[in-house]
């Protein structure tokens, strides 16, 4: 542990004692958690849960803890829709074995329990249009995540955010590394 230098001890102008030592605060960053919850108005029942996968989702105790309320909202009546925009960490448990892309679209539909629709994402695609089951009798939703995505990208200004000429700090394989760089050479965010 490093120390700063003493302040020079002794006494203030005001007669009080000044601190021996002086150090930088470590404030843990908050991690945002994003849920969207989409409820019946007439008797405000939970219809549809919409889970944006985090990094403290996808690993440790963040990840028993969410896989906690997933199980409960499995247990419910609500529909479930997990999207995973993350390539480290746990994915969520199924059976079986889920292809090698890096993202993916999980729907659990409330009438359909045992069953999830699974969206995988290979990197050099768009994200998909998917379905957001409602209410019994009602037609399903489309949610545009790639026209979300590019929202939220634009609005935050991501884009001045973020030093594209670096290689992210997970990894690509060679093939996703070369791809990623003609993309961003085409849109002028690399030379």
């Amino acid at each position: 542990m490093a120390r700063s230098a003493p302040t020079g001890g002794g006494r203030t102008a005001a007669g009080t004692i000044a601190p021996p030592l002086r150090m930088a605060t470590l404030v843990r960053a908050p991690i945002p958690h994003v849920t969207v919850e989409i409820r019946d108005v007439e008797h405000r029942q939970l219809v549809t849960v919409i889970e944006i996968l985090s990094p403290t989702n996808k690993r440790g105790e963040g990840y028993d803890e969410y896989l906690g309320k997933r199980d409960r909202i499995l247990r419910s009546t609500a529909h479930l829709m997990e999207i995973d925009l993350l390539r480290k960490g746990l994915r969520v448990p199924m059976q079986g074995t889920l292809p090698s892309t890096p993202y993916f679209i999980f729907l659990s539909r409330f009438d359909q329990r045992l069953l999830t629709d699974i969206w995988p994402i290979p990197l050099d695609q768009p994200l998909p249009e998917v379905p957001v089951p409602l209410l019994p009798g009602d037609a399903d939703s489309t949610l545009d995540l790639q026209e979300a995505l590019t929202n939220v990208y634009d609005d935050s200004g991501l884009k001045y955010m973020i030093d594209y000429c670096k290689s992210p700090e997970i990894p690509l394989s060679p093939g996703q590394e070369a791809w990623v760089d003609e993309r961003l050479r085409a849109v002028g965010l690399r030379h």
